[in-house]
């Protein structure tokens, strides 16, 4: 069971479920390894057990992921699934498009993630889809795009994503049989939340800034995404902010390296707070994409990551924020940028009503 202190949980400290990092299956095309991967429970990796986000169809070209929206995936902001949480899928199967046309030994490093969002996501959209395509395959470099629709066929974002198409030396012989697994407990995402969002009335009462310094201060505050990941800001101030995340293993995907998604999602957080941070009581905003530029792998040893985000433009309507992310020797890792539309007098709760329209402009 999850260790508590107080009302905390800390999900990411459990034994890691799942299989990660088996370098022998570098020894099959990539679409066979999308098959040994998905075949049986036993071969799923962490961020299938702690989120339930998994691969449902794929072929020469093309792949598909699902990812159940459970109140585990909440920020500060009741019922509304931020842009870092769709990037956190998208990353599947932009990456896995590509891989499915690759011969044995070669494998694909994320180069960047560009995210376009056109609605928001909310508690009542069920599951999420990210269906993505191969669009060009060179001989050191391939570009993938994906479409993100919820369980009511919304249309929510769109993204690309680049990758170095690279070969290994050679990959050891193994058996890809994995046993089936025996867990004491259901996976994290089907365990009944922990924490809550902020509520509207203190939204409504407080700016942004004041919610993000009591979020730091007082862990009764903390979001469900913080009891699950470990996801939490650490300094705020007017146009910036600072969160942290550990690179637990929980968010390893089949390759011995953090998900490129877990990064997005880490970088989305800090960059969303730094335009938080400016937002006036009663207010809200919406993103408008995200870009995520890879620069070096992470290992999924626990070690702190620290994503810190500054305003760069702060318009009547529109707000540009920019991130580096670092790791615990404080080399950087990620940069990311982005964009959002200010809603001053649009309380959060109209926003997430808008899941099924158009956001319009702010007035």
């Amino acid at each position: 069971m999850p260790r508590k202190l107080g009302a905390e949980v800390r999900v990411w400290e459990e034994p890691v479920r799942g299989a990660f990092g088996d370098l022998a299956s570098l020894n099959l095309p990539g679409i066979e390894r999308m098959r040994v991967s998905t075949r049986s429970e036993g071969s799923r990796p962490p961020i299938h057990h702690l989120t339930g986000l998994r691969p449902v169809e794929w072929g020469f070209g093309s792949s598909t992921f699902s990812m159940p929206v459970t109140p585990w995936l909440q920020t500060t902001v009741a019922g509304l699934m931020v842009g870092g949480i769709i990037a956190f899928l998208a990353d599947g199967p932009l990456g896995t498009a590509i891989m499915t046309v690759l011969p044995p030994l070669a494998y694909m490093s994320t180069s960047d993630l560009s995210m376009s969002f056109l609605q928001p996501g909310t508690l009542e959209s069920g599951t999420l889809f990210g269906r993505a395509r191969l669009i060009h395959a060179g001989r050191s470099v391939a570009l993938s795009e994906v479409t993100i629709e919820d369980g009511l066929g919304r249309h929510l974002a769109h993204g690309t994503s680049r990758g170095f198409i690279l070969t290994a030396p050679g990959a050891p012989p193994g058996s890809l049989e994995d046993a089936p697994p025996n867990y004491p407990t259901p996976d994290p995402y089907l365990r009944p939340v922990a924490g809550a969002p902020v509520s509207q009335d203190d939204w409504n009462r407080m700016t942004g800034l004041e919610v993000l310094r009591l979020c730091i201060d007082d862990r009764t505050y903390a979001p469900p995404i913080y009891h699950l990941t470990g996801l939490r800001p650490t300094q705020a101030e007017d146009g910036s902010c600072t969160f942290v995340m550990p690179a637990s293993p929980w968010l390893a995907s089949p390759a011995p390296v953090l998900y490129g998604g877990a990064l997005a999602m880490l970088a989305d957080a800090a960059l969303s707070c730094a335009v938080m941070t400016i937002n006036p009581a009663g207010g809200s905003f919406a993103p408008l994409d995200l870009k995520v530029n890879y620069l070096r792998p992470v290992l999924p040893d626990g070690g702190l990551l620290t994503a810190r985000a500054t305003l760069v433009h702060r318009g009547r309507s529109m707000a540009v924020a920019t991130a580096e992310v670092t790791n615990e020797e404080g080399k950087r890792v990620a940069l990311a940028s982005s964009s959002n539309m200010l809603l001053p007098g649009r309380p959060w709760r109209d926003l997430a009503g808008s899941a099924d329209r158009e956001l319009p402009p702010p007035g």
